[in-house]
């Protein structure tokens, strides 16, 4: 339903331009007046009109309804039996649902039955209502946008207004998006240190989560605390994590920015042409292809090769995990320094061609000095990318939380673990799943003083030109 409505928002925003556009022509043509903007914009008006209100109301009712069937269900539940909780009515309800939907398994019973019912009414009340509701609203952001029109508004200072709360309104989700990423791992990790001490967390050598099964923070016993003091080391996970990026860094810096250089600097436009497009294309495949050629090709290949060197060499290692990585991560590099590289001014290149520099000279002392900020961002950017890479480490590299720094054993990373401790039905006030945001806090601090290092790095050794 909201597809389709969609699809006919956009069908009357269309036409809602044309309109506007020709509404404006024929007004200025019999009244002989001159428009205050391109009929273009008038087209404009009217379409932002028509479809922004829509949108938004059809967002707000997608939030929201659900909720306000929810608790409509619940209390027609609650009225027939006063004993049930509020889980028991959650559960109820979610069946309720899977039977409307067709996904229910189970035992039928009268209340289930009558839910349903309950719940098809409502929900056909709420889709009409919907329709009724966004046909009106059109009808009326129409009717007043078609009157600005003929009043011979400013049109385009109006629909640069509307345009600029837009923008404003993306910029401000992206924010609160960003405070409620920051407050939601914030909270749950001063939970989580209520009961593990930080100290323990950040120097402690061992990590076993699965010792930890306190729910009640306020009730820790002195036994009990001894025994999550130990289960809690994130050591083992920040070195994994570290030693993983690391490998795949060694991979793919050098090729990448070696072949980034090349084909700004010596490869011929046939050879740019076809070459960029094919390494591009290692940034498409999807990370659970790598973690398949990781673990079924890669990872027994080191086995075999190291056997018949009289090495021991694990199935799941973090030389394979993170050769595989750095292949992935390859054209982040490659293509960034390569865009960069051309957005040095040529006549930087002829100035230094004209005091007799060779082209290696030219580029190393001209070309790599003036694209320094974009190229280290490539690699901020490379290093991110395998800090948080998770599916290769999954099926490559181990789940093992090992403290080595012998690229032939298994190792784990802290995505890893936060993935591993989030899967499946988790009770969010036992340490162990809090232990999930304190991993994610504390990688959280560590990309920003990664980022903060890199923008003093590129403040330091940035050529300046006027």
């Amino acid at each position: 339903m909201n597809i389709i409505i969609l699809l006919l928002v956009t069908i009357f925003s269309y036409l809602s331009f044309l309109y506007g556009r020709s509404r404006i022509r024929t007004i200025t043509s019999t009244q002989s007046i001159k428009i205050n903007a391109l009929p273009n914009y008038y087209g404009y008006y009217l379409a932002l009109w028509c479809a922004i209100p829509a949108l938004v109301i059809l967002l707000l009712w997608s939030i929201f309804e659900p909720a306000i069937i929810k608790l409509l269900i619940s209390q027609t539940l609650a009225q027939n039996d006063l004993n049930y909780s509020s889980d028991q009515l959650n559960l109820i309800y979610q069946k309720i649902r899977s039977l409307y939907e067709g996904n229910f398994s189970g035992t039928l019973t009268e209340e289930i039955i009558l839910g349903v019912k309950n719940y098809e009414s409502f929900h056909v009340i709420a889709q009409s209502s919907k329709i009724v509701l966004l046909l009106s609203t059109l009808i009326a952001t129409i009717s007043y946008g078609i009157m600005r029109i003929s009043k011979n508004n400013k049109a385009r200072h109006d629909v640069e207004k509307i345009l600029t709360g837009l923008l404003f309104a993306c910029s401000l989700v992206a924010i609160l998006t960003t405070m409620g990423i920051i407050f939601s791992l914030l909270f749950e990790s001063i939970k989580f240190f209520s009961a593990i001490n930080i100290f323990d967390f950040l120097f402690g050598m061992s990590w076993s989560p699965q010792r930890a099964f306190v729910s009640d923070a306020s009730a820790i016993t002195t036994l009990e605390y001894e025994n999550l003091k130990g289960a809690f080391g994130s050591v083992p996970l920040f070195a994994g994590t570290a030693f993983i990026a690391l490998i795949a860094m060694i991979v793919a810096v050098p090729i990448g920015l070696f072949s980034g250089i090349y084909m700004a600097e010596y490869a011929s436009s046939k050879v740019r042409k076809y070459s960029k497009p094919i390494i591009e294309i290692l940034a498409g495949i999807p990370t659970v292809v790598y973690g398949f050629f990781a673990a079924l090709t890669v990872g027994p290949f080191f086995r075999e090769v190291g056997e018949k060197f009289g090495l021991e060499v694990s199935s799941e290692s973090a030389l394979a995990a993170g050769l595989v990585m750095g292949v992935m991560i390859i054209p982040y590099v490659s293509s960034l320094s390569d865009d960069v590289i051309n957005a040095v001014p040529q006549s930087l290149r002829d100035g230094s061609y004209a005091i007799g520099a060779t082209k290696s000279e030219t580029i190393k002392r001209v070309v790599i000095p003036a694209a320094l900020p974009g190229i280290v961002g490539s690699v901020l950017l490379a290093v991110s990318r395998a800090i948080g890479e998770t599916m290769i480490v999954v099926m490559a590299a181990g789940l093992a939380a090992n403290l080595t720094i012998n690229p032939l054993e298994s190792t784990t990373t802290i995505t890893t673990q936060i993935v591993m401790l989030l899967i499946g039905d988790q009770e969010f006030d036992s340490p162990k799943t809090q232990s999930a945001f304190a991993l994610g806090l504390t990688l959280f601090f560590a990309t920003l003083i990664l980022n903060y290092i890199a923008l003093r790095f590129v403040k330091k050794y940035r050529e300046k030109y006027e």
